[in-house]
Parts: C-alpha cells; sequence; structure tokens
C-alpha cells in the first residue's frame, strides 16, 4: 500500500525533479517506510512505500533488467506469486520478491492485456521507455485511488489531491456541477472531481498516453455481469460462497507484516474474523473494535459476544482490544478531511479513521467487511426499492400527486427522522422507475438547491445530480431491479463512497485495509446468482448468512444493520454548535457567494429549535465550507 505521483511529457524541465519530491512528500502518511524517484527527459515518477512484502527489496520505482520498463504501484496483486513462476518460466529473471517487479515482466511480456491478469487491489503506472508510452490502471472495484489532469500534452498523476495541488499548473476552478452532485450524494461519482478538469480514473479502466504526440486513450477492461445467471441448487451456491470467501481471506493473510482484523460485531466483519483467526490458528488473531460512550452508537457487546463465539469456534484463536474514542473532535474533522481533498461527506469517515489509527498501533494491514451488502444485497433501500415497485401498475401522473399529498401530512422534521424517511419513500414511490433510486438516495432536492442556491452555484440549477444515474443505468445488465440497484452501487457509490472512505482514513494513519468480500471471484460468483438467493421476501444477505450459519450465531446473523453511525443531528445543536455556526456563516460559504444565507439561516434556527433535524443538509454545507476555506 504505497502513494505514487508522476509527471509525463514534462519536456526536461528543470523543474519537474522538485515538484515531483513536494508530491511525493505531501503522500508521506501513505507510505512512511520508504520514498524513490526517477527522472528522464519526458518522464518523472515518485513513490511512497507503505512495506508490506519483501520489506528490505522493495523500492520503487523498479525497472526490468534493462531499465526499459519500470513501474510505480500502489496496492496488492495477491496472485502475484503464480504470475512469477509463470514468467520465469518464460525466461523471465528477478532480483526482488515483490509484486511490483512481477508487474514489470508481466508488461513486457503482454503490454497492457496484463490488467485482465491481475488479482488484487492496485492502481499503477508503467512507463515504457522504447515504445514511449505511459499506462495507468485502476482495480476492477475502485479500492485505490487515481487522479489526473491533463495540461497541453502533459499528464499529471497522484494518488491524493494533496500531491496533485504541488504542481503549479492544477486546474483550480471549480465544478459547480460536481458541487451539486456532491450536496445531493455526500461524494463526486467518477469520473468528475470538483475541480473542473481534474480527474480520477473510473475503476476498471486503462489511461495510455503516447508521449510522442500527447495522444491519450482510456478504456475499460473489465464489466461485471449480472444477466448470465448460474443454475445451481441453494444449498450447493450457499456452500460455494463459504469456499470462496474463506479462499478471499486466505489470499489476503499475504504480507510480511503484522495483520489484524475490523470487528463491529456486525455478520460482515464477523464471518471475516472468524474465518481470518480459523487460517491463522494456532497462531493468534488481533481483532479490533471502538466504542462510543453514546450508548445509542456503541456495539462494543455485539463485538464481545461475536468474538468470544469465533474462540469457541476457533479454540481461542482471537485476541479483541477495544477502544472508547470520541469522534466528536471539530479540529480532527478538518485535519481528516483535508486528506481527502475534495468535498465528502460520509460522517463514518471519523469513526473509521479512528478505528484505523487503533488498529495500527499493533498491525501494518487489517482486514475489513466491506462490500457485502453491496454484493449480496444487504441494504434496506434494496428492500424499499421491491417494495416501490409494485405501485408500478399505476401511471406516474396518477401515482405523483397522490404520495405528493401523503407527503403533506407528515411534519417535515428532516432527513434524518422517522418522518423524513417516509417523506423520501413517499418521493420516490411517486418517481417514475428510471428516478426512483436517486430521489430515494438524494439528500438535497432541486427545490432546496433552488432556494439555496446563490449567484457561484446558480448556474449549476441546470444540471440534473440523478443524470449520473441515468449514465450509469444504460450500461446495466441486471434483469431484477434490486439487483440493478446493487449494480449500480458497485459502479458508483462503493468506489465513490465506500472506498474512498476507508482508503484515505486508513492511509491517513499508514494502514493498509483488504477486503475479502470485494474478492473478484466472490463478487462474480453473486452476480450469477439469483436474486431471490440474495434477498428472498424480507430477509437480506440470505445466502450469506446461510453459507456462515453455523460459524455465525443467530443473534449477530439476524440482527438490524445499524453501520458506522455518529449522532450529527446533536453535534450540530452542542459539542460542533459554535465552530459548525462561525464556519457555516462566517466562511466563503456566504461570502463567495454560493449559498443564499436567508435560507441556511431558516434550516440551522430550525435545527437548532430541535423540532426539526435538518443535519445531513447542514453537514454536507458544513463539510462544502470547510473545503473552501482550504480552497480560497
Amino acid at each position: 500500500m504505497c502513494g505514487i505521483a508522476g509527471i509525463i511529457n514534462h519536456h526536461a524541465d528543470p523543474e519537474a525533479g522538485r515538484i515531483l519530491s513536494a508530491m511525493n512528500q505531501a503522500q508521506a502518511h501513505r507510505g512512511p517506510d520508504d520514498s524513490g524517484t526517477y527522472l528522464d527527459d519526458e518522464v518523472a515518477l515518485g513513490h511512497r512505500r507503505l512495506s508490506i512484502i519483501d520489506l528490505s527489496g522493495g523500492h520503487q520505482p523498479i525497472f526490468n533488467e534493462d531499465n526499459t520498463i519500470g513501474i510505480v504501484l500502489n496496492g496488492e496483486i495477491y496472485n502475484y506469486r503464480r504470475l512469477r513462476e509463470e514468467l520465469e518460466g518464460r525466461g523471465h529473471r528477478f532480483r526482488t520478491g515483490t509484486d511490483a517487479e512481477v508487474m514489470v515482466h508481466l508488461y513486457e511480456e503482454y503490454d497492457s492485456e496484463c490488467v485482465s491478469m491481475l488479482d488484487g487491489m492496485f492502481a499503477f503506472a508503467v512507463y515504457n521507455r522504447k515504445k514511449r508510452r505511459v499506462l495507468l490502471a485502476r482495480d476492477r472495484l475502485g479500492k485505490k485511488p487515481l487522479l489526473y489532469f491533463m495540461t497541453g500534452d502533459t499528464l499529471v498523476f497522484a494518488s491524493e489531491f494533496s500531491a496533485l495541488q504541488c504542481h503549479p499548473a492544477m486546474p483550480r476552478e471549480l465544478d459547480c456541477d460536481s458541487i451539486s452532485d456532491f450536496l445531493s450524494l455526500q461524494y463526486i461519482p467518477s469520473p468528475n472531481t470538483v475541480y473542473r478538469n481534474v480527474r480520477k480514473l473510473p475503476p476498471a479502466h486503462l489511461l495510455e498516453l503516447r508521449c510522442a504526440d500527447g495522444t491519450v486513450s482510456i478504456r475499460s477492461y473489465w464489466h461485471l455481469d449480472y444477466s448470465l445467471k448460474q443454475e445451481l441448487p441453494f444449498e450447493e451456491a450457499a456452500g460455494e460462497v463459504r469456499r470462496l470467501v474463506e479462499k478471499a481471506v486466505a489470499k489476503r493473510l499475504m504480507a510480511d507484516v503484522p495483520c489484524g482484523v475490523f470487528l463491529s460485531g456486525g455478520l460482515d466483519s464477523t464471518i471475516v474474523a472468524g474465518l481470518m483467526a480459523k487460517l491463522r490458528a494456532p497462531a493468534e488473531t488481533d481483532a479490533f473494535t471502538i466504542g462510543f460512550e453514546d450508548k445509542r452508537y456503541d456495539e462494543r457487546h455485539r463485538a464481545a459476544e461475536a468474538a468470544c463465539s469465533i474462540n469457541t469456534f476457533t479454540g481461542g484463536a482471537l485476541r479483541h482490544f477495544e477502544q472508547v474514542v470520541n469522534p466528536c473532535d471539530f479540529p480532527l474533522l478538518e485535519k481528516l478531511l483535508a486528506h481527502y481533498g475534495e468535498p465528502y461527506a460520509d460522517a463514518s469517515m471519523l469513526p473509521t479513521y479512528l478505528l484505523s489509527r487503533f488498529a495500527r498501533e499493533r498491525v501494518t494491514v487489517a482486514l475489513g467487511g466491506d462490500g457485502a451488502d453491496e454484493v449480496f444485497s444487504g441494504y434496506e433501500r434494496y428492500l424499499a426499492m421491491r417494495y416501490a415497485a409494485r405501485v408500478d401498475l399505476f401511471p406516474v401522473a396518477l401515482r405523483r400527486p397522490f404520495f405528493q399529498f401523503l407527503t403533506t401530512l407528515l411534519p417535515d422534521n428532516g432527513e434524518r427522522s422517522r418522518t423524513g424517511r417516509f417523506r423520501r419513500m413517499f418521493a420516490a414511490l411517486g418517481s417514475s422507475s428510471e428516478n426512483r433510486y436517486f430521489n430515494l438516495l438524494n439528500r438535497c432536492p432541486a427545490s432546496v438547491k433552488r432556494t439555496l442556491f446563490g449567484e457561484r452555484l446558480r448556474g449549476a440549477l441546470a444540471h440534473d445530480s440523478g443524470d449520473t444515474f441515468e449514465a450509469i443505468r444504460w450500461e446495466m445488465t441486471a434483469p431484477d431491479q434490486v439487483e440493478r440497484c446493487s449494480e449500480f452501487d458497485l459502479q458508483s457509490y462503493l468506489p465513490g463512497d465506500i472506498l474512498s472512505k476507508v482508503d484515505i482514513a486508513s492511509m491517513a494513519v499508514g494502514l493498509e485495509v483488504r477486503s475479502p468480500f470485494l474478492d473478484r471471484e466472490v463478487v462474480e460468483f453473486a452476480a450469477r446468482l439469483p436474486e431471490h438467493y440474495k434477498m428472498p421476501g424480507r430477509s437480506r444477505k440470505h445466502i450469506l448468512k446461510a453459507a456462515f450459519a453455523e460459524q455465525v450465531p443467530e443473534s449477530i446473523r439476524n440482527h438490524a444493520k445499524r453501520g458506522f453511525g455518529i449522532p450529527l443531528a446533536a453535534w450540530l445543536r452542542g459539542a460542533w454548535r459554535e465552530p459548525a455556526r462561525e464556519t457555516l456563516f462566517d466562511g466563503a460559504l456566504i461570502s463567495g457567494g454560493y449559498i443564499n444565507a436567508k435560507p441556511l439561516t431558516t434550516l440551522w434556527l430550525a435545527h437548532q429549535s430541535g423540532r426539526r433535524d435538518f443535519s445531513y443538509i447542514l453537514w454536507n454545507l458544513l463539510v462544502l465550507s470547510l473545503f473552501l476555506a482550504r480552497n480560497k
């Protein structure tokens, strides 16, 4: 796990080396163990290393024998040993035991087709000096980030915004449409960023630059296909899920440093922790849990129950560590948001960071349960979409006014309240089937934007944030409406929100997090399963629960999912009230013309009164204001 950076076609700029060093230093937290650079007349490559495999021999950039092909790699290639054996059979020779050197020779043998052979999480840049080409690539599901911009025929890339910002030519113009998308979704979907001419390379994509003429081509190399269903009896399918998940956990134990596991007490983390403890027994596995003083959000008792069950199952192979934390730390919030580099408002980034910091005291690698909800239909909103589909028998022209009327009967207590959930559900029921999922997730409807947006964002009112969903919808393969939600989430929400959150929060403390449920074989097999295997009736993640029924207690298998939440509504009225008020009203949000003061004041006072809960929109605007303060 590392940070990478590069400047391609710098035309022997004497400043390229200095700029690259600054880019490397800006990402030092991603790779505290080593730093490396390469510089010639047209290519500058930088690397920060977090040593995981071959601790003494993994310096990057690393080249082949004749120094014609070099790479900087962020991530892990889990099948690198098998690939190395095949390459040695073809005559390739190796100087180190690293996966990065395997990547160099794999590219030498297969060019850009090498990416399809990789099993892992990665973002990398390969430089071919003979052909004067540079290839950038990102893993299939977007676990590792890769940002870039073009200025003339020069390409600049990095793992984080902080590194890109070290280049004097980085475009600084804000993309107001992306800001509007952020206010709706709490993240900015790929390939866009908050900067108009800075891009994220989408998951499962390649970018190739020809140095000779500055030509760039971008293409996809993988796409998950839900249309090909596999006819397997349920018990046999559950057995295969169990086998593939265990295999995925085993792959992710590959390391020359201490490994641990996150344990929340939910189904997903209990499965991963149990398998890890089983596979490593009799050696002990360290599991990490954080708890909160607020009992509504504290699930340490469930994590303790899970740990006890795992030790019964494995003969005591799990050591469980707990720590009570207080994420209500405004300076910590400001520091963490700076790492994300653009507006990002999934509030669980705070406990994720604190959990990562706690685990990093003992381990360098941690396994987590991310991805199971998207892969095995675990979100409550999928169930809501199934129920909502039943009203499609009635025309939208009849449904919309009916559900709008029902909405008026409910008090508007904000997005996070029980009535707020019903209001959002009614809005979805009154929508066309194409717009329903977006309306279910939208945290800032167009009607609110029309009131809030100041002169600076006025042009974004013509932009429909739902277009993000529309663009993905045309590429979807799932025949079932619930599966289409999963497919959308795997393409947008998972890489844009969940994986971004975990990567930035964990790498801020130099911790590598691996996700077995996002193993390629697991994801592809789950996509081939009938949807009723995953969500029959009201049961969610049904086949995953069945696959691990003997390992996970029923109390954990059937416990309602709570997520990694924090009491934002209360904090905005209490501990964060003054710093939040100052940030919202005295910063660039209003003075810069982004948001109108009067409607914002109305929202603020209504929330402070306790009669309304506007924490979603106030939190999103708070994050935006902190971003603007850092990027004046």
